[in-house]
């Protein structure tokens, strides 16, 4: 079931889905125009080698998945769910044994000129579906970068903050990085 969202004025519609094949280039774009652009660190290969393999990460895996949003057949938002928790290093040991059994919700992008019509919000339910759907997942975990604007505000109106990682230092000191997650629905 694909979810339709009109955007203002009737201009057009948005459709949320799982990614398909030809959808990876536009997805890869829309990831690394925000590693450039908003993030402003680029590509970094230590965090981000789904980028570069889309399809073997997140279509061939049956525990992964990416969900994407089309405007007039081009993607314009991600959202991905793997099938691991947070790594330690550079998270804490204790953030690791207690998501080891979690699915991660990554890349959780939308371009500038779609943002505030509700794709993010329809991604991840989507993924937290799948999520629910799939054995072996007790919740969803993740992590974000609240000096990003908007990002605290978003993951507070539907996820449970779990470690705010900015005053420790812990691969947040810089970076702005707090924990979240998300019961699965159900």
């Amino acid at each position: 079931m694909h979810e339709r969202r009109p955007q203002p004025h009737g201009i057009d519609t948005y459709t949320v889905r799982p990614a398909e094949p030809q959808d990876c280039d536009g997805a890869r774009s829309v990831m690394l125009d925000t590693f450039y652009r908003e993030f402003d660190y680029g590509y970094v290969p230590a965090w981000h080698s789904d980028v570069i393999d889309i399809q073997g990460t997140y279509l061939d895996h049956p525990r992964h998945q990416l969900i994407v949003a089309l405007s007039d057949g081009e993607v314009v938002a991600t959202t991905g769910l793997l099938s691991r928790g947070p790594a330690h290093p550079p998270h804490p040991r204790w953030l690791a044994e207690r998501y080891a059994s979690a699915a991660q919700l990554v890349r959780v992008y939308v371009r500038p000129g779609h943002r505030r019509h509700g794709l993010a919000r329809a991604m991840v339910r989507r993924a937290c579906e799948f999520a629910a759907a799939t054995a072996g997942y007790d919740c969803v975990y993740l992590h974000t970068n609240v000096n990003i604007p908007g990002a605290q505000g978003f993951w507070n109106s539907i996820a449970k903050q779990v470690f705010d990682a900015r005053p420790t230092g812990e691969h947040g000191a810089g970076f702005g990085t707090v924990h979240f997650e998300i019961p699965l629905p159900g």
